[in-house]
């Protein structure tokens, strides 16, 4: 697993049940409401600055995703596609990639037509029994809950990246 991490160029991620929790909350007006963890936040940042590539495919459309994608610096994002793998096709269509250097988060059945295709698949321990089977590695944290930070370091930590990117943090 840690050579394959260490080949990674660009992460996508899944959003409902990866980067949230997977519950859909809506008000009494049928505004959508969606959680994200700070953690996940600040970890894709860093993955980011690192030298990896983040986009987000998923299967709903909201106007909250495209805010935090923007807020994140993501500016690969395809809403509203459950042919994740046809989405993938679109966003890389004007560029070379290796399917071994692109990591995948995912949770559900959509997911696994991306999943099944690139070298690093990972699944969030909340996730559907297909995926789960189907992964390279499953994340100890969930959906929503810092999955996607734990990725991120593990990531960083296997490219060499890791200790040069929390150095800003520690004391001197």
């Amino acid at each position: 697993m840690h050579h394959k991490l260490s080949r990674v160029r660009h992460l996508i991620l899944d959003v409902d049940g990866v980067l949230t929790d997977g519950r859909l909350y809506f008000d009494n007006h049928g505004n959508e409401l969606k959680t994200f963890h700070t953690l996940d936040g600040h970890g894709i940042k860093m993955l980011q600055q690192s030298g990896v590539a983040v986009a987000i495919i998923t299967g709903r459309r909201s106007s909250l995703v495209e805010k935090r994608a923007h807020d994140l610096g993501i500016t690969r994002l395809i809403q509203g596609r459950e042919d994740k793998f046809s989405a993938f096709q679109e966003l890389f269509a004007n560029e070379a990639f290796d399917l071994e250097q692109i990591a995948y988060v995912g949770d559900d059945y959509p997911d696994l037509q991306l999943m099944t295709r690139v070298g690093c698949p990972i699944a969030v321990p909340n996730a559907a029994q297909p995926v789960l089977d189907r992964a390279l590695f499953v994340t100890q944290r969930s959906g929503g809950a810092g999955a996607v930070r734990e990725v991120c370091d593990r990531i960083m930590q296997a490219q060499g990246t890791f200790d040069a990117a929390l150095a800003p943090y520690l004391a001197n």
